[in-house]
């Protein structure tokens, strides 16, 4: 039990460190997407915390200057967490998850999971937006493995339904509402960092993947391992098609996220004052 102990003490005292911050107890919490950092400029009285000022919360090696930031999304107390962390850049799953764990300690009940992928399925184009239905972990690591503590979570969580069927449908209700092209999906997460063949991109396509990325599957688990309700967005930036695959660019891909970001910050906030509106 040792080793669940030393979680939850980790999560109270990086709690009690951004609680020193800021008196905001986030509703939600969001977990930006590779790429997707100017999510955190449309938030209202915003505190940003340095992840190297939080005990115990690690930095992405893709980016140094990550924080934890705290604000009004759509007028609701939101958390957000930049800089996530990936199986590729050596991360333990336990370290990769542990923001989501802290945005549940930190009074959260609803977690968003932002993510970029590519897409196998014939009828999503690049810039499109996914609803993640369902996942496949081909990650080969769960991050509950090991020690569970139940004031953590079951020591085995239900995952018929991964992703809260009541967000889906806002989302679904938000992209019609703003006119946007989005896609119930599901997605099949790797580790990265090397990108698919075409083989593997046809065996994704033929198991039931519709998008692949290297993110969010496992931070997914953690979230209903934890009680949070989950809702996971993405960017489709490149197209996996194996009969016509070109190789990858990724300035292309870069591009395709910046130029995607507008468009899911507007499904966000919609969906969180969607929400917000019906309790």
């Amino acid at each position: 039990m040792t080793e669940s102990l030393d979680v939850l003490a980790r999560m109270k005292e990086a709690a009690e460190a951004i609680k020193a911050r800021t008196p905001i107890v986030p509703s939600v919490g969001v977990i930006l997407g590779t790429e997707l950092k100017r999510f955190v400029e449309s938030m209202e009285r915003s505190v940003a915390i340095d992840v190297r000022d939080i005990p115990h919360l690690a930095g992405s090696s893709k980016d140094p200057k990550s924080a934890v930031v705290l604000g009004l999304l759509a007028k609701i107390p939101a958390v957000v967490v930049e800089g996530r962390l990936h199986l590729y850049e050596g991360h333990a799953p336990d370290r990769i998850v542990f923001p989501v764990r802290l945005i549940r300690e930190l009074g959260a009940r609803m977690v968003i999971l932002m993510n970029i992928c590519g897409a196998m399925n014939p009828n999503y184009r690049r810039g499109d937006l996914v609803l993640i239905d369902d996942h496949i972990n081909l990650t080969g690591v769960n991050p509950l493995v090991g020690l569970n503590d139940e004031r953590l979570g079951p020591r085995f969580p239900d995952m018929s339904r991964p992703y809260d069927p009541r967000l889906l449908d806002l989302a679904e209700e938000s992209a019609r509402r703003l006119g946007l092209r989005a896609h119930r999906a599901v997605y099949a997460g790797r580790v990265g960092p090397s990108l698919e063949t075409r083989a593997e991109y046809r065996f994704l396509r033929t198991i039931g993947a519709d998008v692949v990325g290297v993110s969010a599957v496992l931070e997914a688990i953690a979230a209903v391992h934890a009680g949070l309700r989950v809702l996971s967005v993405g960017i489709v930036t490149d197209l996996c098609f194996p009969d016509a695959l070109a190789p990858v660019n990724m300035s292309e891909i870069l591009a395709a996220a910046e130029e995607g970001e507008p468009r899911l910050t507007a499904l966000i906030y919609d969906v969180v004052r969607a929400e917000s509106g019906r309790r």
